[in-house]
């Protein structure tokens, strides 16, 4: 199983970077892909999920900035972001997760340690954000 993160960089405030996760080795299909992010000094949180039937969700201060989706043929989770701002600066991970073995996506992100449902990880991308 391998997933790879790429895509991270540095941006100044109110630019966009466009995330891609690469995924190996799992049926790709019937997962339930995330990206979390992690700050210094934070715990990793959800950002946003996107549904093997392709329904999305967002964690609130991103949701209208960022947009994730997936590409089954190739494999791929990307996520869209936009407008970004210093408070994104973290280190972004996409990881993955069975979709039958989660509760309603849009419960997630009311779920302490959310990430223990999400079996597959991948190596994190840095984003930096200037103000």
């Amino acid at each position: 199983v391998q997933l790879q993160a790429s895509g991270g960089g540095l941006v100044q405030a109110g630019g966009s970077l466009r995330l891609s996760c690469a995924a190996s080795g799992f049926n790709f299909r019937i997962n339930t892909m995330g990206w979390y992010r992690q700050a210094p000094g934070n715990q990793r949180g959800l950002v946003a999920t996107i549904s093997s039937g392709g329904a999305t969700n967002y964690e609130n201060s991103v949701e209208g900035r960022f947009i994730i989706s997936r590409d089954n043929a190739k494999k791929k989770v990307y996520l869209q972001m936009n407008s970004l701002k210093p408070e994104d600066t973290a280190v972004y991970y996409c990881a993955a997760a069975e979709s039958i073995s989660l509760p309603t996506p849009r419960l997630l992100f009311k779920i302490p340690n959310v990430s223990r449902l999400f079996g597959y990880w991948g190596r994190g991308t840095q984003v930096t954000v200037s103000s």
